[in-house]
């Protein structure tokens, strides 16, 4: 790296978020920076190293073999960082909480979180538990499960309350040299095309809330539990489909790159969060488990960290 040129955590995460998301505009988007400064962070450490990071193309960025060493040493370094900032405030809570998760959460946000619950709260024993929203629902107000993560967005008993952690946008999804791989794409463009819906954690019923207020409905020809099964349709061309990017990823189990494009008119974001029986009062042990994602969430972060 030339001389006066610094390195920091500022750089490894925009490093990190260009790698996941396959884009330096979708990394610059996530990051709420400029598209310039993700480019010149990955640039200076390309220079540091001597080495390409990625390969770049028309539809996007992949990592080269270096670049794929570089993120794993990456979201290591991250990691240790955050322990470190944990170190001080961790509270000293032994016991166990049983929680409840859906299928979204625990597939696509609770992984990364459990890790670092562990080595936050070593003495907190978790009971982790996948059930259906209405399962959830039932099982916190009869008392089994002591708090849930779930889609807060899909929760409607009045017994319970929710605290929302993020709000995942919801994109079309299509294949890379798809005609409708382009932002502001409208609903009646993709009613027109075949249409794979996704029916796990009632993502279904929530896509027919917002196309029920438009003249349109899409042209569904399969419905399916499983996202890597659309990931796999989409990318080979087969359809398209509207799913947030907390579940994307942009490729497929086949190779075959997909993309996320921005739509023309509105669609809700898929919110994720805390959800417990309204009233109760918070032992120990749940309060340092809704402390610590409090923390990631809404708490100070690094310069230019996304939460989680």
């Amino acid at each position: 790296m030339p001389p006066g040129m610094s390195f920091n955590l500022r750089h490894l995460k925009y490093f990190i978020a260009t790698a996941e998301l396959g884009q330096v505009s979708r990394a610059a988007v996530e990051l709420s920076v400029s598209q310039s400064a993700v480019t010149t962070a990955i640039r200076e450490i390309e220079a540091r190293l001597g080495a390409r990071l990625f390969d770049r193309s028309a539809h996007g960025m992949v990592p080269t073999e270096t670049g794929r060493r570089f993120l794993s040493a990456a979201r290591d370094i991250l990691h240790k960082v955050d322990e470190a900032l944990q170190l001080a405030a961790a509270p000293e809570v032994e016991g166990s909480l049983t929680v409840g998760a859906t299928y979204t959460v625990i597939g696509y946000f609770l992984p990364h979180h459990l890790e670092r619950l562990a080595s936050a709260l070593p003495g907190l024993s978790l009971r982790l538990h996948e059930m259906t929203r209405e399962m959830i629902e039932e099982a916190l107000i009869a008392g089994r499960i002591d708090i849930a993560v779930a889609l807060t967005s899909n929760i409607t008993d009045p017994e319970l309350e929710t605290e929302t952690l993020i709000r995942s946008t919801r994109r079309l999804w299509t294949a890379s040299r798809h005609p409708l791989a382009r932002p502001g794409v409208g609903l009646a463009e993709v009613a027109r095309e075949p249409y794979v819906m996704l029916t796990v954690d009632e993502a279904a019923h929530t896509a027919m809330r917002y196309w029920s207020a438009t003249p349109w409905r899409p042209r569904v020809v399969l419905r399916t539990s499983s996202v890597e099964a659309v990931r796999s349709l989409v990318a080979g061309g087969q359809g398209v489909s509207i799913l947030s990017d907390m579940v994307y990823r942009p490729w497929s189990l086949e190779g075959r790159r997909l993309e996320a494009v921005d739509l023309a008119d509105p669609i809700p974001p898929m919110d994720v969060g805390l959800v417990w029986r309204r009233g109760i009062e918070f032992s120990p042990q749940m309060a340092a488990f809704r402390d610590h994602f409090r923390a990631r969430f809404h708490g100070p972060q690094l310069p230019g960290g996304r939460a989680g």
